[in-house]
């Protein structure tokens, strides 16, 4: 894996904005139904409508054990949205756009900017990010389409819940400092989040022996100051590891 510089004073900014991250805000991940690998949208237990959301997925890419990019397809199938896994990637990863979002003093949220929401007390620009690992002995590539991404520092993953696991934050192909990063998003999404240090690792306990869901979310400036106060970012690492047989 790859280990990069020096972090630049530019993600030092975007690390202090990084503290302002909304709490329990809906990510992405892939995961198992009915045999087949489905992308979700959710957090923690709740796995909400994604086939209406197909619309705001803009990319769905596997990748082989070296890194190289291998054809797949994503589709609705009833209420699922079912990822092509015939060429047994080792990789999968996806972006999904969710568009702007203000709050008003009422608590709720608009699918608007704040130049349409006027009394906005927040308005945000939210995209999630996923790369879900097959087997455990993968390193994913760095992904230049995802703005974050997180990285595991170990070819082979932990198969035991309860042993370390660190990971770099990576913003923009670079470590970046501040990231909140939390061990798993399904079974414990109200964890109190652990910061990435200056070269943008946090060491985490793997907590299940089944599917992990690592999450890591980042705010930073807004490209479109006039809509937004911020861009929030959110990515996730899944994995899964073995149970004994029966």
């Amino acid at each position: 894996m790859k280990i990069f510089g020096k972090l630049t004073l530019a993600a030092s900014v975007i690390a202090g904005l990084g503290a302002a991250t909304v709490a329990q805000a809906h990510g992405i991940w892939f995961a198992q139904r009915s045999n087949q690998l489905a992308l979700i949208y959710g957090v923690g237990a709740e796995d909400l409508d994604m086939v209406k959301r197909l619309p705001k997925v803009k990319t769905v890419a596997a990748y082989d054990e070296n890194g190289k990019e291998v054809p797949t397809q994503i589709a609705p199938n009833g209420p699922l949205l079912l990822v092509n896994t015939d060429n047994k990637p080792a990789i999968v990863a996806a972006i999904l756009d969710n568009g702007l979002w203000s709050k008003t003093p009422d608590g709720k949220w608009h699918n608007k900017g704040k130049d349409e929401v006027p009394d906005a007390t927040k308005s945000e620009h939210t995209i999630k990010y996923t790369v879900h690992l097959r087997r455990l002995n993968v390193a994913p590539p760095v992904l230049p389409a995802h703005k974050l991404q997180i990285v595991p520092l170990v070819m082979q993953l932990p198969d035991k819940m309860g042993q370390a696991l660190t990971v770099r934050v990576l913003y923009e192909g670079k470590p970046v400092q501040g990231a909140s990063v939390q061990a798993d998003y399904v079974t414990d999404p109200d964890s109190e989040p652990l910061k990435t240090g200056a070269d943008g690792t946090a060491t985490i306990r793997v907590r299940n022996q089944g599917l992990n869901v690592v999450a890591a979310t980042l705010a930073t400036p807004p490209a479109n100051p006039a809509k937004t106060n911020s861009d929030e970012h959110l990515a996730t690492l899944s994995f899964v590891l073995p149970n004994l047989p029966e």
